[in-house]
């Protein structure tokens, strides 16, 4: 017979025996590189290509010892072999290509949010420092005596644009003969080249100036072929203004950008570095309704500060003149966006080429159920009518209805009505609520908000219509970060056509 203390040993025994089986496979299952422990340790997790290793490697140190930085998990592969990794996963915070065309197939499918343009790389031949092979033309790679190594195109983005620029210049076929490895990352055919298991091969520019044994020929099919370093914020991403931070620093001139010319690679004109960056962007005021949900959502996400001034146009114009001239002390700002195309023309010199957004009809309000009964611009020439109308030296509203009335040839008769002028149309809206007006000429965005409460006059004619268009400041250094913002309303559709515009911008799917 078993004794109850010799029992209770075995079954402790056995139990111990389970928590060490138990903890052996944890060991074996868990691995401390993969997404998931990446994803929550309070890392970032970025699938990164390998030709641009050297410089993230040193720009993920760099950050992670700054105060607000965080460490950075970074897994290196070809762009396309990355790409199928982060599909598969459905996880990770961040993507960086050697090739802005994977940054867009990884748009449409679903997986990027936001993108920041990096820098510029080019594919050129790689040979051994004093070209022995006497390599000058892409006529030289097709000899008889070259061993070639090139990227595999479904794995690296180097393979992928060798292909296809061999293959335009008619020269595939016949190079494809002379290739002894495919490798899956641009690093692999630098050092096939530089062991000697290969006479040359296709890299990209930066890449050579990482191998002292290395020199880089330059020939004119694979000149045309430039590409752009992007990096993608992944739709996956659980924390996206910690990673948008990272981004920026990444993507800022002042901070990554200047390891990557270091490096060799051409970088863009990157935003300037802030933590939390502030925009000031200045809006008529007609354009508030449609953007500013975007916008502050944009903020939250972004974890940056846009300080947005609305006011009538002509206001607005006269104000970043002033700033300009030096008359006037105050933030120019980063970025316009106009009530209507003839208050951006005013201050073109200011600002880069403008983009339309939207448009708007231009219309007549009056009491409810039109107890004038108003139909027509001509009827508001009836001797007695308390009428509003916008400012024409303060706002785009007021230079429109100017402009139609002297068309319809109406403007004295209809001037002698106006009891009310204001910078702004909401200003109208609220004086003819109150019973201060009996019409008002107003855009139709200005009365989604109380169509129920006054009645709408539809204005026929040409002239009565506005466009609103954004641009950027020439000199802001916000560029990036404004583009993302504009990048975001270009997805807000709906916003536009619930607040009375016609939307004409097609950035993405709404």
């Amino acid at each position: 017979m078993i004794r109850s203390g010799v029992l209770h040993n075995l079954w402790l025994l056995a139990f111990l025996s389970l928590v060490i089986v138990a903890g052996l496979i944890a060991l074996l299952v868990w691995n401390p590189l993969s997404p998931q422990s990446a994803t929550s340790s309070g890392s970032l997790l970025m699938y990164c290509a390998a030709g641009i290793r050297v410089p993230v490697d040193l720009i993920a140190e760099e950050y992670a010892r700054q105060s607000y930085g965080q460490p950075i998990q970074l897994q290196y592969n070809g762009s396309n072999t990355l790409l199928s990794q982060l599909e598969v996963s459905g996880v990770g915070d961040l993507y960086l290509t050697a090739d802005d065309s994977y940054m867009k197939l990884a748009t449409e499918k679903g997986l990027v949010r936001e993108s920041l343009p990096v820098a510029w790389i080019r594919p050129v031949i790689v040979v051994p420092r004093g070209n022995p092979k006497n390599i000058r033309t892409a006529d030289d790679l097709l000899r008889q005596d070259m061993r070639v190594a090139l990227g595999n195109p479904d794995a690296a983005a180097v393979g992928k644009k060798a292909r296809k620029l061999m293959k335009a210049a008619g020269h595939w076929e016949s190079l494809s003969k002379n290739v002894v490895v495919f490798t899956p990352t641009v690093n692999e055919i630098a050092t096939a080249v530089k062991i000697g298991s290969a006479d040359a091969g296709i890299v990209w520019d930066a890449i050579v100036s990482q191998y002292s044994e290395l020199e880089a020929v330059r020939i004119p099919e694979l000149d045309v072929g430039t590409a752009q370093i992007v990096l993608g914020v992944l739709t996956s991403c659980k924390q996206p203004t910690v990673a948008l931070r990272f981004a920026r620093y990444l993507a800022a001139r002042d901070k990554g950008l200047l390891i990557f010319q270091e490096q060799g690679f051409d970088a863009v004109d990157g935003d300037k570095w802030e933590i939390n960056p502030s925009l000031t962007v200045y809006s008529g005021g007609v354009n508030r309704l449609a953007i500013q949900s975007t916008l502050e959502k944009f903020q939250q996400r972004e974890g940056v500060q846009v300080d947005m001034v609305y006011n009538g146009c002509g206001v607005l114009c006269t104000q970043m003149k002033a700033m300009r001239e030096g008359e006037r002390h105050g933030v120019f700002p980063d970025a316009y966006f106009s009530c209507d195309v003839s208050f951006m023309e005013q201050v073109s010199d200011l600002f880069l080429e403008p983009v339309s957004v939207s448009e708007t009809d231009m219309v007549i309000v009056a009491r409810p159920g039109n107890p004038l009964g108003i139909r027509v611009l001509q009827d508001l020439t009836r001797p007695g009518i308390r009428l509003g109308v916008a400012n024409p030296d303060e706002s785009a509203l007021g230079t429109l209805t100017r402009q139609l009335l002297r068309e319809l040839q109406i403007e004295h008769e209809i001037q002698a009505n106006v009891s009310t002028t204001t910078p702004t149309a909401d200003l109208l809206i609220n004086a003819l609520k109150v019973g201060g007006l009996e019409a008002a000429i107003v855009y139709r965005a200005n009365t989604s908000q109380v169509a129920d409460e006054l009645e709408v006059i539809d204005i026929d004619h040409p002239l009565a219509r506005a466009v609103q268009t954004y641009a950027e400041a020439q000199d802001t250094v916000h560029r990036h970060t404004f583009q993302r913002l504009m990048a975001a309303i270009g997805q807000s559709r709906s916003q536009f056509e619930a607040a009375g515009f016609r939307y004409l911008l097609d950035l993405g799917a709404p």
